[in-house]
């Protein structure tokens, strides 16, 4: 985030970021003991070739409290694999909700992961905020009008502080009241991603 220096507002410059660059590591509740897992690409892969790639990737949950894990793999359609859709309060790929969800302003603030709160905290916090790229799938135009409305903004920042305590959290006791299944995932757009080959050790 851009501010001015002393008295001058707080500034926001949206350079048309997507929500799927918060997808490297997405906190959920433990399906075996409701505390905090950790959904991550699986360890190996070659490097990205963008942000986007991270929602055809092999997944793994690992619970760090109760050791249970899971795997995920992309659909195949075609020849190609059938990206996840990030968004609503429960993870693409294991249907688990987020870990950090809080409520707000009579709705359900939820990030992804403490990058994606630091990011929605600069946003929030800002009294001047400046257009991006344009880009039609950019995170911040496409926020809840609640979250974007100047008289919400103060339950906002501390719904999102209260994300922030909860990141660094993870027995079953600390989970909020907000984080359980309520079958909001967004409806797929089907987009696919090609390869020209699985990755290795897909079936």
């Amino acid at each position: 985030m851009d501010r001015e220096q002393d008295t001058g507002p707080a500034r926001h410059l949206d350079r048309g970021e997507w929500l799927p660059r918060f997808a490297g590591r997405v906190l959920v509740v433990c399906p075996r003991c409701g505390g905090r897992a950790d959904v991550i690409p699986r360890p190996g892969l070659p490097p990205l070739a963008h942000s986007g790639e991270l929602l055809v990737r092999p997944r793994r949950l690992t619970c760090g409290g109760c050791g249970a894990h899971a795997g995920w793999q992309a659909a195949r359609r075609d020849g190609a694999l059938v990206a996840a859709q990030l968004g609503g309060t429960e993870d693409p790929f294991f249907r688990r909700p987020l870990w950090l969800q809080t409520r707000c302003a009579g709705h359900v603030l939820w990030a992804c992961n403490e990058e994606h709160v630091e990011a929605l905290a600069a946003y929030t916090g800002a009294t001047l905020r400046e257009g991006g790229t344009g880009r039609t799938r950019a995170m911040f135009p496409r926020l809840p009008r609640w979250m974007k409305e100047s008289g919400h903004r103060a339950a906002v920042l501390a719904g999102l502080e209260r994300l922030r305590v909860l990141s660094a959290l993870s027995a079953p006791a600390d989970r909020s009241d907000a984080a359980h299944e309520r079958g909001d995932l967004p409806r797929p757009y089907r987009a696919v991603y090609q390869r020209n080959g699985p990755y290795e050790g897909d079936v």
